[in-house]
């Protein structure tokens, strides 16, 4: 039973989940104190490279639901870090934007989140870094 243990935690696919998972537990720990989760930063920093995205286009970038995204930028707005039209200039999209408190935030958020990536790249080399994001940049391409 052991070695079958041992086989699984070998997978790829296992420890890039388990890597996520990891990654996703830490990031929440640290945008916790800023009353972020981990999506909510995700969706914040598409805002600040991509204003005016629609919720489709968030919802894409940050791997949820249209629904749960909706359920999130009403959150997010509530709070007064985005806004959004309350009706659509034209079609259904409504183009949200993140105000200053959202800017501020964010750069707070930012610098927690790199800490983060950080401890997990240390006892990477950058040779070896940069081959792993290609390497994963290449998985993903042959997936989708």
């Amino acid at each position: 039973m052991r070695e079958e243990a041992v086989k699984l935690e070998s997978l790829l696919g296992y420890q890039l989940k388990h890597l996520q998972t990891a990654l996703r537990s830490r990031m929440d720990e640290t945008l916790r104190p800023l009353e972020l989760t981990t999506p909510q930063y995700n969706c914040l920093e598409q805002l600040r490279r991509r204003p005016g995205a629609s919720n489709s286009e968030l919802a894409r970038g940050a791997f949820v639901t249209r629904q749960t995204m909706n359920t999130l930028l009403r959150g997010l707005q509530e709070r007064g870090l985005i806004t959004r039209p309350a009706k659509a200039e034209s079609g259904r999209a409504l183009p949200t934007r993140l105000t200053s408190t959202g800017v501020e935030a964010l750069d707070q958020a930012v610098s927690r989140v790199e800490a983060v990536t950080a401890r997990m790249v240390s006892p990477l080399d950058e040779e070896t870094r940069t081959m792993v994001t290609e390497a994963l940049g290449r998985c993903i391409a042959a997936l989708e």
